[in-house]
């Protein structure tokens, strides 16, 4: 052996006895996992998916027959990255699933510190209670529960309903934030009529005497009704984003800002024929088109033929392309609320 092999040998091998001898004391050499924990661009095992929904509501369908709501206090099928899986992860700090409530049942009231946003995926009339009042379900509506605040839902409608649920719950796991809590009924009592939220806060009015509470919206169902009719006018000015079509945010109208704390919602019109521009961004994002049929391209070569209440994720800093052969309109959340308040988040609008 070369003096100078024998050389690099021996150093090797007491550098190895070192790495071995501090690993007793739970030390670590930073330099030999740097280049992992510091990486040039947002490397993440969350991997491009996507679920159809005539899939999850069959298998929503036979679990209805299996476990009632009431049992599995939330009958939710989970949709796991393929990237993530075993750990309840759409993205590495989001949750998605498919929640079902059959007529006539009650999903028993919780609350827990873990914020969630449901989008109503199919069916109409049954409802969601939060913090004492109730508000109707109809599809493409976007409903919030806020942390802590007591919730349950009810479905007295002649047709099972469907939606989407999205949480924080990997991020407040990781964080050592949970708590929940149950109410003991099935329902909680019910304080304020239909539509009081709305009245309050949802015209472009605020009680004068409001004092605010957290960062979450007060208004805490925005009908699609009314998210459709706004972007159906926007779109007579023909200000098509090339990347987006035209985006739009829901926000908090106390604060202007996002309508949650850590989870992003957005809504986007995409007119028959449009082909967006590559863009990219650090918020690891989930689709659901509510409306119309197309494609998305993510990265190099994974493409998703979506049509409505099917879902979609793309994972973060991954371009995606989207291409639609009807009108379509998409909802969408993330986490862009955290990486912004972290000063984190960034995009690349491609050739746009």
């Amino acid at each position: 052996m070369a003096p100078e092999t024998q050389a690099a040998a021996g150093i090797e091998a007491r550098r190895q006895e070192f790495y071995d001898r501090i690993g007793g004391q739970n030390l670590t050499p930073l330099w030999l996992s740097l280049a992992e924990l510091v990486t040039p661009e947002p490397r993440s095992l969350c991997r491009p998916a996507s679920w159809r929904f005539a899939d999850i509501r069959a298998a929503m369908m036979e679990a209805g027959g299996l476990i009632t709501a009431k049992e599995a206090e939330r009958r939710v099928l989970v949709l796991e990255n393929p990237g993530l899986r075993g750990q309840s992860k759409i993205t590495t700090d989001l949750y998605a699933g498919v929640q079902l409530v059959l007529p006539g049942e009650v999903a028993p009231a919780h609350r827990h510190t873990q914020t969630a946003l449901r989008f109503v995926l199919e069916g109409r009339g049954a409802y969601t209670a939060v913090d004492g009042e109730r508000t109707l379900m109809s599809e493409g509506d976007f409903i919030i529960t806020p942390p802590m605040t007591w919730h349950d839902h009810g479905n007295e409608s002649d047709a099972p309903i469907f939606w989407l649920d999205g949480l924080d719950i990997p991020l407040v796991q990781f964080l050592d934030a949970s708590f929940a809590e149950h109410l003991g009924e099935d329902e909680q009592p019910v304080t304020r009529p239909l539509g009081d939220s709305d009245a309050r806060f949802g015209a472009n009015l605020l009680p004068v005497d409001h004092r605010r509470r957290g960062n979450t919206s007060p208004v805490f169902n925005y009908p699609y009704e009314r998210t459709r009719e706004a972007l159906e006018r926007m779109r007579r000015a023909a200000e098509w984003d090339p990347c987006h079509g035209l985006k739009m945010r829901y926000s908090n109208p106390v604060t202007g800002g996002h309508a949650m704390n850590t989870i992003g919602t957005f809504v986007q019109l995409l007119p028959k024929g449009f082909s967006s521009a590559a863009y990219r961004a650090t918020d690891a994002t989930v689709f659901a088109p509510i409306e119309g049929r197309g494609r998305s391209i993510v990265g190099d070569d994974f493409v998703v033929e979506w049509g409505p209440r099917d879902v979609f994720v793309v994972p973060s800093w991954k371009p995606v392309r989207h291409e639609a052969a009807e009108d379509s309109v998409l909802f969408s959340f993330s986490d862009r609320p955290v990486q912004e308040a972290l000063h984190l988040w960034r995009e690349d609008r491609g050739n746009a």
